[in-house]
């Protein structure tokens, strides 16, 4: 053997390995199964926001201040959960940007439990 071969296989040896890559249509097809579920909590924190503002009109009454945060933060963090995990997980493989995904949607769940524990009439309309 030469010494230029052997240098070319400590060469190859040196190297990363490189794993194949998720291909695109893989990554999309799961993004968008995950956002069609961060859209439905999006749409149901909108519809209830409506109901809440007509239901405060019909009383009289108006939203207070933390009525309109808890409701606009409803509607923002799974916007911002869904873009940080998708983020995340898209250039590491199909199962990380499935699990990332999967936690954001546990954590949006979380904070939904919380929002349906606050809102109460009573803290809502002031």
């Amino acid at each position: 053997m030469s010494a230029e071969s052997v240098g070319a296989d400590e060469a190859r040896q040196d190297a990363p390995e490189r794993r194949p890559r998720t291909p695109t249509w893989l990554s999309a097809t799961i993004a968008g199964v995950f956002g069609l579920l961060y859209a439905y909590a999006v749409w149901t924190a909108i519809s209830y926001l409506v109901q809440w503002i007509q239901a405060a009109g019909t009383a009289g009454l108006s939203l207070s201040a933390m009525g309109w945060v808890v409701w606009v933060l409803a509607i923002a963090i799974p916007i911002a959960v869904f873009a940080l995990a998708a983020s995340l997980g898209w250039r590491r493989g199909a199962t990380a940007l499935t699990l990332f995904l999967l936690a954001g949607l546990s954590l949006v769940a979380v904070f939904w439990l919380d929002v349906l524990s606050y809102v109460t009439p009573e803290r809502m309309l002031g």
